[in-house]
């Protein structure tokens, strides 16, 4: 790119809502704006989100563009620990995940600034 880019967390771009069922996870990353979301199709990536997720060791990522939302859900299988009622982790409840998500490093042209959450860079 041409454009200076900026590196900010996910949630600059983007909010999260979050579920869980058993031990999978879902969730949603919706962008503040429409012109945010090429960036996020690009760089937040099943693989992208397993690397973040590394720690919590899922078997698989699953990524569901919704373009015309300027949205994607993911699907985190055994994230959970074995799930809400099996796991002695209390924080590891599906809503409690997106915060690691929405705190992912992403790349952002320096023009699209304005479109951000938050205050400048």
């Amino acid at each position: 790119m041409t454009d200076t880019e900026l590196t900010v967390p996910l949630y600059r771009l983007a909010h999260g809502r979050t579920g869980d069922k058993g031990d999978r996870s879902n969730i949603s990353v919706i962008a503040w704006h429409p012109a945010l979301w090429d960036v996020l199709a690009a760089q937040v990536t099943e693989e992208a989100v397993a690397r973040q997720f590394a720690r919590r060791r899922p078997s698989r990522v699953t990524r569901h563009l919704l373009p015309n939302l300027h949205a994607m859900n993911f699907v985190l299988d055994g994230v959970l620990d074995g799930g809400v009622n099996d796991a002695l982790n209390l924080d590891s409840h599906g809503k409690a995940l997106s915060f690691l998500l929405l705190d992912m490093p992403v790349q952002v042209p320096a023009s699209l600034q304005p479109h951000l959450a938050g205050p400048p860079a």
